[in-house]
């Protein structure tokens, strides 16, 4: 390691690099508008508060959620299991509607939410913050459930790991 500042490309390289050997749960974040359902696959939440209960979602304003997103007042993170391979499969190998043709999906506070997900946050999206290439979506809590039978879908280096399946290292 050194102290002298790394070239820009160089550390935008190993931030990469460094990110994809960070396990990430795999969460499908939806919402909805006039009739038409909106979702993307994504790793960067977080909870951020239990008073009032919140969490964030980071999104890249290129992606197709970001703007039905943004003009929502409320959306779900449906947290994936292993069961839900197949929706996370549906969501990146298609586009709009379709991706919600796998998985049975329920509505709730107008959003669509994965009835065999881990867990589903619904939120009020309560602020906004653009930051680089994402905003950030802060949203309250307004409904939850949780299936504690579930294992997490985890993401790391760009493929899906069970973590009950990876032999832990001493």
């Amino acid at each position: 390691m050194t102290d002298s500042p790394q070239p820009e490309a160089d550390l935008l390289e190993s931030f990469r690099a460094a990110m994809r050997h960070v396990a990430a749960t795999v969460y499908a974040v939806t919402t909805g508008s006039v009739g038409e359902r909106h979702g993307i696959l994504a790793t960067a939440v977080s909870s951020l508060s239990f008073e009032p209960p919140s969490l964030l979602v980071c999104i890249n304003r290129a992606a197709s959620l970001h703007e039905p997103l943004a003009c929502a007042e409320t959306f779900c993170v449906n947290v994936l299991g292993m069961a839900n391979r197949d929706v996370a499969d549906a969501f990146v190998s298609s586009r709009g509607e379709e991706r919600f043709v796998v998985g049975e999906w329920a509505e709730m506070h107008g959003v669509p939410v994965l009835q065999s997900a881990q867990s589903s946050f619904v939120c009020r999206t309560a602020h906004r913050h653009e930051f680089g290439t994402h905003t950030i979506f802060i949203g309250e809590l307004l409904a939850c459930h949780h299936r504690a039978d579930a294992r997490p879908l985890t993401y790391y280096d760009r493929r899906y790991i069970d973590l009950d399946a990876t032999p832990a290292e001493d």
